[in-house]
């Protein structure tokens, strides 16, 4: 995973640890957002939905997936109207997402608000 040096990155070995041990965690350099491509578009819609100073820690992985699902659902100009669900499932096929509890949820469904988790704050 590519990420900056955010305080929520700060257990390194937490995060890396997987069933496998596969994980890994790498940091861009300081005031290097262009190092991250158009990740830094989801954490502006993450935090749509998680404003920054909630805390996570209530937050289950079902909660995750379902965050995960609305950003990743969003239709972006910078992807010709498409979603990054669509161009990854197109790419990659429907199968991983499905693994990984992350699902498309139609354009008009989709809720970029901190209501999305109402019921855990």
């Amino acid at each position: 995973m590519l990420t900056d040096n955010g305080g929520e990155f700060a257990r390194v070995d937490d995060i890396e640890m997987d069933v496998r041990g596969e994980s890994k965690l790498f940091f861009c350099d300081p005031n290097r957002s262009d190092q991250k491509g158009r990740i830094e578009k989801n954490h502006t819609l993450i935090r749509d939905i998680l404003p920054k100073g909630t805390s996570f820690d209530n937050l289950t992985q079902e909660d995750i997936n379902l965050v995960c699902s609305h950003v990743n659902s969003v239709k972006r100009a910078a992807l010709n109207g498409k979603s990054a669900y669509e161009l990854f499932a197109f790419t990659y096929g429907e199968e991983i997402p499905k693994l990984l509890g992350i699902s498309k949820i139609p354009a008009e469904d989709v809720c970029q608000s901190s209501t999305l988790l109402q019921h855990k704050f």
